[in-house]
């Protein structure tokens, strides 16, 4: 169980929700990261645009990105 509790959608900057909702179509579920760093706009705003950066500068294309992310994540014990 989580220590920290996310956003909720209605509290959520329109930002956040456009990351939530695509979030939701490509995996499933709002990921918990975003929902937590959702409630300070600033910091979410920072993190996103990390990622965003590194995945537009990716040396690895999309789909091989994904697979190698399940694989990780299968040997680390994470559950879908």
């Amino acid at each position: 169980m989580a220590r920290i509790s996310g956003v909720a959608r209605e509290e959520a900057s329109p930002e956040a929700r456009r990351v939530f909702e695509r979030q939701e179509q490509f995996y499933g579920a709002v990921l918990h990261n975003h929902a937590v760093l959702a409630r300070r706009p600033a910091i979410f705003r920072g993190f996103r645009a990390m990622w965003d950066g590194l995945e537009e500068d990716a040396l690895l294309p999309a789909r091989l990105r994904d697979l190698l992310n399940l694989k990780v994540a299968t040997l680390i014990g994470c559950g879908l």
